[in-house]
């Protein structure tokens, strides 16, 4: 099972990033509603809450079912911690974000 994070925020959010990243989100950072975009960094209160709820649900069913993201965030080292101690198996991220996700997700396996 694949999330993808990124259409997955903005159905939560219920905007488009392309839309709203320079001026709803800007703003949005700005009145301390959000720490960083939710489209840079997984937003772990929401969008997070709602991956590790399916997570827990899906290992209840299935202990060895496989389970991973795609999108940006699998290349954002936060994200990545994250989602490791949700119990995600795998990120994919675009390809200039590799380097960084495999190092991160390195460190995490040692912990």
């Amino acid at each position: 099972m694949s999330f993808g994070t990124n259409d997955l925020t903005q159905m939560t959010y219920g905007f488009s990033r392309d839309d709203v990243e320079a001026s709803v989100i800007k703003k949005y950072i700005e009145m301390d509603i959000l720490q960083e975009s939710p489209f840079a960094q997984l937003d772990a209160l929401g969008v997070g809450k709602l991956v590790q709820e399916a997570i827990n649900s899906s290992r209840a069913i299935n202990p060895e079912i496989k389970i991973g993201i795609c999108g940006e965030h699998g290349g954002d080292p936060t994200s990545i911690r994250f989602l490791a101690n949700s119990g995600v198996d795998y990120v994919s991220c675009s390809p200039p974000r590799i380097p960084i996700a495999r190092l991160v997700c390195a460190q995490e396996s040692l912990k």
